[in-house]
């Protein structure tokens, strides 16, 4: 019994010895004049728990400490109401052993209010970063990291695109009359490739605040926003908040027991969106939904945990305040909480009124999108949150692209029906519109059906929406998914060194390439500032004889846009639109620049498009 208590005692000593251990602080660093001033800091280092913490920085005070159920993680709340920029020192205090660490409270490049995020002026091109351009072959393989594979000939490994081939090609998107760039995630995906696939995507996030080293480092990501800011384009940033990658520390040794749902894989999600707005949902399924993994790689966050989301918000606050973002995509936006998101979202909004935020809301009937846009009367809880995906017009354009019929239901009355429904939208120009993401099949498909393509596209960019365009579409990139989610996120040719051709060029480009390229420029440069489109009142015709008519009007000008929805060439009487052309006779095409009569009929050959202006 006395050695036992000679060892014990020797175990409690040397305890009471040991280092204070800090391995980081996250947020890395924070700012001066925030409205909200409370400010929570995660301490990683071994045993750290129960150490003591003070500052004696002016207009800080220590609100809270919070002891999570692992040893290695502590919380601490502060208030810095009144804090000036410069260098807080913290005091770690733990069995007699003491630390002091430097914490940068930074100034603001602006205020709040100052940042503009994204809106229906602008025109969304979304990318995938591994597959864009590679700008830096130094880092196509990061020693050290666990995915060791890069490999273009493999659709669903590493590729070694990056931040610095996308800034390379900054004067591409102006040249094109895109004017926001939408990423998906750059975040650190320190994870494992396995049997053909990887984490390219970036959606299985294993370092909140680092972008991933494969891609730059967040000092390259703040000089691409910066120059892209000096270009007048936009960035938008995907975030997840739903679930994060296996490797992530939090999963290797979660903070406590219920940071996140259903542990070590316990539920799997049905994928099914419908029972977080069911008044009749079974608690088996609302559950599946918010609380099943994504994939077994993916752990579910608990947003319900109040430590949790407010990790989440404070990450999105230091993103916006250190790089300069201009927007948020939230991935899988309804598989999370609805409560503790709408707080973040409110809490954005009122750091940031001008700022953006759009959701992902997969779901294809406009009431279920409705429902999660700010202010809606539809919900029981109010989101905050100001944008919503536009899947239903996607279904529709993605089905009425192979419908010639005139039938009620099929061909464009699939589009016209689901404008119908823009009623239930609190904000029709918080809506985002696409034809494709990286998530569906190109529009395209494994065909060419450029006449098509360009009705969609025409389409997409006269519409009271938000448009989203997807990477390549305008040199007709194509694939589907049927085999790989690789197929439909190819590499953009050009982009690598020794490529074949370079489609960033006219030089590179097929002349059946250029074509389209020329043709969707000159409709994004006449888009582009355009009151006619953003500001101007909208007019949708039935389809009639497999004609569809829309009209943007707005300050004594017209903008209508005729789509043939049929094989054959037509021609419109143009009595049925003689609200849109009373008192002009001659309209200027868009697209073609040339003049068309507004009397008598107009010619319109298959699948033609017509963008008139008078």
């Amino acid at each position: 019994m006395k050695l036992k208590f000679l060892a014990l005692s020797l175990l409690a000593a040397f305890t009471s010895q040991a280092a204070v251990n800090i391995d980081r602080v996250e947020p890395t660093c924070w700012y001066a004049g925030m409205k909200n001033p409370s400010l929570q800091l995660m301490v990683y280092g071994k045993d750290i728990k129960q150490a003591s913490v003070s500052t004696d920085y002016a207009g800080v005070k220590v609100d809270s400490i919070v002891r999570l159920d692992s040893p290695d993680y502590l919380l601490l709340y502060l208030n810095l109401d009144g804090a000036q920029p410069g260098t807080m020192k913290l005091n770690f205090e733990q069995g007699g052993k003491k630390k002091a660490v430097n914490y940068e409270i930074k100034r603001r490049d602006m205020a709040g209010e100052a940042r503009t995020g994204f809106t229906n002026a602008d025109v969304l091109y979304m990318l995938m970063p591994d597959r864009f351009a590679n700008g830096d072959v130094r880092n196509d393989v990061v020693k050290g990291m666990l995915d060791q594979q890069c490999d273009r000939s493999a659709p669903s490994l590493r590729h070694g695109g990056d931040l610095e081939g996308i800034r390379q090609h900054l004067d591409y998107f102006n040249e094109l009359g895109v004017t926001a760039l939408w990423f998906t995630p750059v975040l650190e995906n320190d994870m494992p490739s396995g049997h053909g696939h990887s984490t390219y995507h970036g959606y299985a996030t294993t370092n909140y605040y680092k972008v991933d080293p494969r891609f730059g480092s967040n000092a390259d990501y703040r000089r691409l926003v910066d120059e892209a800011h000096a270009k007048g384009l936009k960035v938008v940033m995907d975030m997840i908040f739903n679930h994060c990658g296996s490797s992530h520390p939090w999963q290797i040794n979660a903070p406590s027991k219920d940071w996140f749902n259903q542990p070590n894989y316990g539920l799997q999600t049905s994928y099914k969106l419908t029972p977080c707005v069911d008044p009749y949902a079974s608690e088996i399924d609302k559950r599946e939904t918010v609380e099943g993994w994504f994939v077994k790689s993916m752990p579910d966050l608990n947003q319900n945990n109040p430590h949790v989301i407010t990790y989440l918000i404070q990450n999105s606050i230091w993103w916006i305040e250190t790089v300069g973002i201009d927007g948020i995509r939230m991935d899988t936006y309804p598989y999370a909480y609805a409560s503790p998101m709408a707080r973040w979202m409110k809490e954005i909004n009122a750091e940031y009124p001008n700022f953006n935020t759009v959701g992902e809301t997969w779901v294809t009937q406009p009431a279920y999108t409705a429902a999660w846009q700010k202010d809606s009367k539809l919900a029981q809880e109010n989101s905050h949150l100001k944008t919503v995906m536009d899947f239903a017009f996607y279904e529709a354009m993605d089905s009425c692209k192979h419908e010639a019929t005139d039938d009620w239901w099929r061909g464009y009355n699939r589009v016209y029906n689901n404008f119908v429904y823009d009623y239930l939208y609190t904000d029709v120009n918080h809506v985002m519109a696409f034809l494709e993401n990286h998530d569906t099949d190109r529009f395209l498909a494994d065909g060419k059906d450029v006449n098509r393509l360009k009705q969609g596209l025409a389409l997409l960019l006269t519409i009271k929406r938000i448009p989203q365009l997807y990477y390549g579409t305008e040199v007709l990139m194509n694939g589907t998914k049927k085999v790989t989610d690789g197929n439909v996120r190819k590499d953009f040719m050009g982009g690598w060194p020794g490529d074949p051709r370079n489609c960033f060029t006219a030089q590179g480009r097929t002349a059946e390439e250029n074509e389209m390229f020329d043709w969707l420029r000159t409709l994004l440069h006449w888009r582009k500032g355009n009151d006619l489109v953003t500001k101007g009142s909208m007019t949708q015709f039935c389809p009639y004889k497999g004609v569809y008519v829309i009209a943007r009007r707005h300050a004594g000008q017209t903008a209508m846009l005729v789509l043939n929805g049929n094989a054959k060439a037509t021609d419109v009487d143009l009595k049925r639109y003689a609200e849109l052309t009373a008192g002009h006779t001659v309209a200027l095409d868009v697209l073609t620049g040339e003049h068309h009569a507004l009397t008598g009929a107009l010619a319109i050959p298959a699948h033609g498009t017509l963008l008139l202006t008078f």
